[in-house]
């Protein structure tokens, strides 16, 4: 099987290139995807650790606020990039015996990309955080954030049932057009109808509250 898995298969960990932290315990690191690099931040809270994963390298959304944005949209994580920052963040996080530094509790869908035009990727790698063989997370504590890819987000609520954060960013469409150009497409009327459709299927988000 090894000698197998060696032909056809690159079993590696995924290479962090920078690393900075800070005072409060927040840490992030640059992690090497090719010849390319995306973001993965370890945010640790009193009962809690969340990791912030990112999803694509750059983004297309044009977002005016996000930095990301600034860098034009390069191409989609692989499931394996993607899982490999939730792999190589716990690995660190574990051995470090530094106080206060927790396990990861919760994986936020929240980094570099727009997770819903990366379905294809992006939902495999969160059914292995689920899974027991994989990270054994709550479906209540994986959580994909979107600014309001419409179709995208309806195809979710059939693929998967994680909790949903959105990113509206705006109190209204006028404002909301000018920061958040894909509003212009997919308005605030239209992105909270997808959100309810996707809630009247989604488990992981009944009565939730900020678990």
């Amino acid at each position: 099987m090894r000698g197998k898995l060696k032909e056809v298969a690159e079993i590696r960990a995924p290479e962090v290139v920078e690393e900075q932290r800070s005072s409060d315990g927040t840490i992030k690191w640059a992690i090497a995807v090719g010849d390319q690099r995306v973001e993965t931040v370890y945010i640790p809270e009193d009962d809690r650790a969340t990791l912030c994963v990112s999803s694509q390298v750059g983004c297309a959304l044009e977002c005016k606020f996000c930095s990301t944005a600034q860098q034009g949209f390069n191409r989609n994580l692989r499931v394996s990039e993607i899982i490999g920052q939730v792999w190589r963040a716990a690995k660190i996080v574990g051995a470090a015996k530094v106080t206060g530094q927790r396990p990861i509790t919760n994986v936020v869908m929240m980094g570099m990309g727009e997770p819903l035009l990366n379905l294809t990727n992006v939902v495999p790698a969160m059914e292995i955080m689920l899974d027991d063989f994989g990270f054994g997370l709550s479906k209540r504590r994986v959580t994909l954030s979107t600014s309001g890819v419409v179709p995208a987000l309806d195809k979710l609520g059939d693929m998967i049932d994680v909790a949903l954060a959105i990113s509206l960013h705006a109190p209204n469409d006028t404002i909301r057009d000018e920061i958040v150009p894909i509003n212009k497409k997919y308005n605030i009327e239209t992105f909270l109808g997808a959100v309810r459709r996707y809630l009247e299927k989604s488990n992981a988000n009944q009565g939730r509250r900020d678990d």
